[in-house]
């Protein structure tokens, strides 16, 4: 008796560790999906030559894009049901273009704009995640994440942190299928600029933006 309950407490342990194994180690994924850009624009000004500053309305176009993602990293084994991995992830797409606006009403002319892209989104992050069955695994994000936003000719780099949830699933040998979606929150830059007035003299302007992004992504991975 006590034999065979060591015989089944044994078989229980390799099968929970087989759950596990199947997950554990490198992996490369790509993904492709859609991707919202939801920009922010504050504390615009331009200051005359004679030193008057001017206070800007701003707005700016939430952009609507298709993405893509190449991601490599690592998962280990922490217990039978519980991975803990780490990697990073790179979008080569460019999103398209949106249009922010300036208005006062006291300049000639009132209204100023420019065209913004998202681009050269990246990501660092690490993933638990939680063993559901012998091909199936749930997992969370959580990273630090950067990205190019090209506006005016130069491109502003932005960094922040970045959220998700996904779940995968092994579909042939190690070949897995995955779902998930992300939150990026970039911080606020502020940059300056100046030009010539048209009266004479150089303007200088000032801007702080930021911007916020999700994306859902769909794709295929191979566990090496």
């Amino acid at each position: 008796m006590k034999r065979k309950l060591l015989v089944a407490a044994l078989c229980s342990i390799s099968a929970s560790g087989a759950i596990a194994q199947s997950f554990e180690g490198l992996y490369g994924q790509v993904g492709v999906g859609f991707q919202s850009i939801v920009p922010s624009v504050s504390n615009a000004s331009i200051t005359s030559p004679s030193g008057t500053r001017y206070n800007m309305g701003t707005s700016a176009d939430t952009t609507n894009n298709f993405t893509g993602t190449a991601t490599l990293g690592y998962s280990f084994l922490v217990t039978p049901s519980f991975l803990l991995g780490f990697g990073g992830e790179y979008s080569p797409f460019s999103g398209q273009s949106g249009n922010t606006t300036y208005t006062n009403s006291q300049l000639s002319p009132s209204t100023l704009s420019s065209t913004y892209k998202f681009k050269n989104g990246y990501n660092f992050f690490l993933s638990p995640g939680i063993v559901i069955d012998t091909k199936s695994v749930a997992y969370a994000k959580v990273g630090y994440t950067g990205a190019g936003i090209e506006s005016g000719g130069s491109t502003t780099n932005y960094t922040g942190y970045s959220l998700g949830l996904g779940y995968k699933r092994f579909i042939a040998g190690n070949l897995y299928a995955f779902g998930e979606g992300n939150y990026m929150s970039y911080g606020n830059k502020t940059e300056t600029s100046s030009g010539p007035w048209g009266g004479g003299g150089s303007y200088t302007s000032s801007v702080t933006s930021s911007a916020n992004a999700y994306n859902f992504l769909v794709g295929i991975g191979y566990k090496f």
